[in-house]
């Protein structure tokens, strides 16, 4: 994991932390060919300069986002991005990670891609890619 996002994980709060630093773990395990860093101070993982998944601090907890992840059926994933194909789920608690479902997502966030690293290229114009 890239020192930054193990940097931002530190700043959090205890609990918060260890949520971050599962997520981080599972991503990285299964994202090995991802790059992964700080991105409009968050920590995201890309894939070919895609950004596929990330998280952030936020009131409602630490929120999981898939760039894509609006087209991956999958009913937990279930705040979805009004203008973009993006989807999340919040956590409060570890407890609250289901590391299977979670897997399960970063294979589709592998499968099903949308190209975000050209959108302002395109003008706003989202293309699906995978």
């Amino acid at each position: 994991m890239n020192q930054e996002i193990q940097t931002y994980n530190n700043l959090q709060t205890s609990s918060d932390k260890e949520i971050c630093n599962l997520l981080a773990s599972i991503i990285c395990d299964s994202l090995p060919q991802s790059e992964n860093k700080i991105w409009h101070a968050h920590p995201v993982w890309f894939l070919d300069g895609n950004p596929i998944v990330g998280y952030s601090k936020q009131k409602k907890g630490i929120r999981l986002m898939f760039w894509s992840g609006a087209d991956f059926e999958e009913d937990d994933l279930n705040v979805r991005g009004e203008k973009f194909k993006d989807a999340s789920i919040f956590y409060n608690n570890v407890s609250e990670i289901e590391a299977k479902d979670l897997k399960r997502w970063l294979k589709k966030s592998k499968e099903i891609q949308w190209d975000y690293k050209n959108i302002v290229k395109r003008k706003g114009l989202l293309q699906r890619i995978k």
